[in-house]
């Protein structure tokens, strides 16, 4: 059975706090895209141009961002796609996002605080059981 029928099977991967919170951000990134998609594209576009000249070329920190342009250059719902999905390559382009300073710090803090209620609530609820 192929991979991906075996996870609709299982449903998504559980991801760790580091990962949902990762999670949790972007989605407030698309909320500033679907208002603004071209300044948000912009400053992914800015951000991976600069970080090009401080990675070496041939690192793994290279191969994200090349996938990265790849996103970008696919559309805005394509971005968007990434910016929420569980699927783990997702999981991993969010690790490396180039969406650095779209959101900004009142809006990433109340994120933040909401999340951490969300993660107590959530899974204290599920060591519980």
């Amino acid at each position: 059975m192929p991979t991906s029928a075996v996870q609709r099977l299982l449903g998504p991967t559980p991801l760790t706090k580091d990962q949902e919170r990762s999670l949790w951000l972007h989605r407030a990134v698309v909320g500033f895209l679907v208002i603004d998609p071209d300044a948000t594209v912009a400053k992914a576009r800015t951000n991976l141009s600069a970080w090009r000249g401080v990675h070496r070329r041939d690192g793994m920190a290279q191969h994200w961002l090349d996938e990265w342009c790849r996103v970008l250059d696919r559309g805005v719902d394509e971005v968007a796609g990434v910016l929420t999905s569980r699927d783990p390559k997702a999981v991993e382009l969010r690790q490396n996002s180039p969406f650095a300073g779209v959101v900004d710090d009142q809006t990433r803090q109340r994120v933040l605080t909401a999340f951490s209620r969300h993660w107590r609530r959530e899974h204290s609820a599920h060591e519980a059981a």
